[in-house]
């Protein structure tokens, strides 16, 4: 049987993350599935959107996260330039759910 090409674990990961219906058991699923440094990263990722939304300075993200400038650079393009829209959107549900 031959591999899946990548696109389709991806697309199982996506399916699998839709499956989870409370914050615990997400918590437990990233757990199993994320090493302490790649939940660390993707945690620290998304804080900087967070801040980023909220209009913060480089030099306060940076002191609040840890986040190299390079990280928030990064992160800065994906939300300027709406590189899939996927932060507007949680952005927006978030928001709408407190």
């Amino acid at each position: 049987m031959a591999a899946k090409p990548n696109s389709e674990f991806k697309k199982d990961l996506y399916r699998a993350i839709l499956t989870l219906e409370t914050e615990e058991e997400c918590e437990a699923f990233f757990k199993d599935l994320c090493t302490i440094p790649e939940l660390k990263a993707l945690s620290q990722r998304f804080a900087v959107a967070v801040m980023l939304n909220k209009n913060m300075v480089y030099n306060k993200i940076v002191e609040a996260t840890g986040a190299s400038t390079a990280t928030i650079s990064r992160v800065k393009r994906s939300l300027d330039y709406e590189n899939a829209g996927g932060y507007s959107l949680v952005f927006e549900r978030m928001e709408n759910k407190e």
